[in-house]
């Protein structure tokens, strides 16, 4: 089993790193074997085709993009909505 990849990608911005902050504690509270990685590369961000930040990926592909959910609650729905793909 590969475990899932969470990338939150920003300028280092506060609403980025609350992201970071966020998915971190979902990833957790669901207990998923999941890597959460924190990016402030912005030329990542732009190879994904993307112009706007926070980002947040799941396995290279963007799930939020240039905002911040209303709670922890909020990321963890979308995380558990994500089929588990090569898992």
């Amino acid at each position: 089993m590969k475990a899932m990849k969470l990338q939150v990608l920003g300028s280092g911005c506060p609403s980025c790193k609350r992201l970071y902050e966020m998915t971190k504690q979902a990833a957790a509270d669901l207990g998923l074997d999941a890597d959460v990685e924190y990016v402030t590369d912005i030329q990542q961000i732009l190879a994904m085709g993307l112009m706007s930040s926070p980002v947040l990926a799941v396995d290279g592909k963007p799930v939020i993009v240039g905002f911040v959910p209303g709670s922890v609650d909020k990321v963890k729905e979308l995380l558990k909505a994500i089929p588990p793909v090569g898992r």
